[in-house]
């Protein structure tokens, strides 16, 4: 009995891996995805609990200011209009995000654009940075001492899990400010949440196309190379060559959700705890991003973690030192024939859902080329 033969074998059925394999099918090439995890859809897979749409690994809120992107993913399945608009809790006093009237009418009571500017920029001006040394200083240059203190200054320290003055400036280039009563975190033109969840749109993009849930590429890897002329690899750059450079380093989380006998928990979808004291950092109510009248609710807790094997990495540590080590495997990644690595975990980067998307299109873009140009040459690469 032959062995089916594959164009493509792609490893992760996230937003990269997924898109990937639709256009691929879509130009009638053969492809298979498989997954390690029991569920497709990577990190914007959901759970339904108590006919609430889920969000297993954290918020995911599509936004994009791409208009080829957002028509893209609605031809799937159409977004709502949610909108993003985050609240933060500071030893119970909550404030909007991102920083606004609002916030700096809530922080010193006053309601004038002017005033606030003039209140931010004599706290700049006290601090006295010429410039920045660390996150610190970076982040009260750009806001000053009182909003670093109570919005900033502990929920980084628990994202990153080290002192604010021990972290590179670089991980705050900007800070959002705005001197209007709005509210929307995102300046993008669309922004949106898919009706009925996240596993929509992955069904939408997979439809058709073979795929194997709970089967790691590395454990059969032998096997999984001899039935596919490509390889789209969106695992860990770094566990791909057995950390021959050494481990990249990230931060984890860990998820605590609680089913509710309550119609209505906190009054919005996202609450970010910004003291050093609570040991999460926000309080996800999913209902909220679909606008649910259930009669339960469903919360999530986020503990952030230091990365260590068998957990999920989630946030790329992207420091001097290990960006070098990825250097070095990027190096290495150029010069593979049928390997393409994309995504967060192959490209060692964190990317918003849309510039996934974006990536994965140009990455079969440049693949349909490659094999165009290859062909008129006389030499065959998938």
């Amino acid at each position: 009995m032959s062995q089916q033969r594959y164009d493509y074998l792609i490893v992760g059925s996230g937003l990269f891996g997924a898109v990937f394999a639709y256009k691929a099918k879509q130009a009638g090439k053969q492809v298979l995805v498989i997954d390690k995890r029991p569920h497709l859809g990577g990190n914007v897979a959901c759970n339904n609990i108590a006919d609430i749409n889920v969000h297993q690994y954290g918020a995911h809120i599509f936004h994009t200011s791409n208009r080829e992107v957002w028509d893209f993913v609605n031809s799937f399945v159409p977004f709502n209009r949610y909108t993003n608009s985050p609240l933060a809790n500071y030893k119970g006093k909550l404030f909007n995000l991102p920083f606004n009237m609002n916030t700096f009418y809530a922080l010193w009571g006053i309601s004038r654009p002017e005033e606030a500017q003039a209140k931010i920029e004599q706290e700049r001006k006290e601090a006295g940075i010429t410039e920045a040394r660390n996150l610190e200083e970076q982040a009260v240059s750009l806001v000053g001492k009182t909003i670093y203190e109570l919005l900033i200054k502990g929920y980084t320290e628990k994202q990153w899990g080290r002192s604010c003055n021990t972290l590179p400036a670089f991980i705050i280039k900007r800070l959002p400010v705005r001197f209007t009563f709005d509210n929307n975190y995102f300046d993008d033109d669309y922004q949106g949440i898919p009706k009925g969840g996240y596993n929509k749109l992955i069904d939408g993009l997979l439809a058709d196309i073979e795929t194997k849930t709970d089967m790691d590429f590395l454990e059969k890897q032998d096997y999984c190379e001899s039935i596919a002329d490509q390889i789209v690899y969106t695992g860990r750059i770094d566990e791909f060559y057995a950390y021959c450079y050494g481990a990249l380093e990230y931060r984890s989380l860990r998820f605590e959700t609680h089913t509710l006998d309550c119609a209505n928990y906190q009054g919005n979808a996202v609450v970010n705890y910004t003291d050093r004291e609570t040991p999460y950092t926000r309080i996800i109510e999913h209902k909220h991003f679909e606008a649910g009248n259930q009669p339960q609710t469903v919360i999530t807790k986020e503990y952030p973690l230091e990365w260590e094997k068998g957990a999920e990495p989630f946030y790329p540590i992207n420091n001097e030192s290990n960006m070098r080590i990825y250097a070095r495997y990027q190096q290495l990644a150029e010069h593979e024939k049928n390997v393409i690595f994309g995504g967060r975990l192959g490209e060692y980067r964190y990317y918003d859902m849309d510039e996934v998307i974006e990536k994965a299109l140009l990455a079969w873009s440049r693949t349909e080329c490659h094999a165009y140009g290859s062909f008129i040459s006389g030499r065959r690469v998938s």
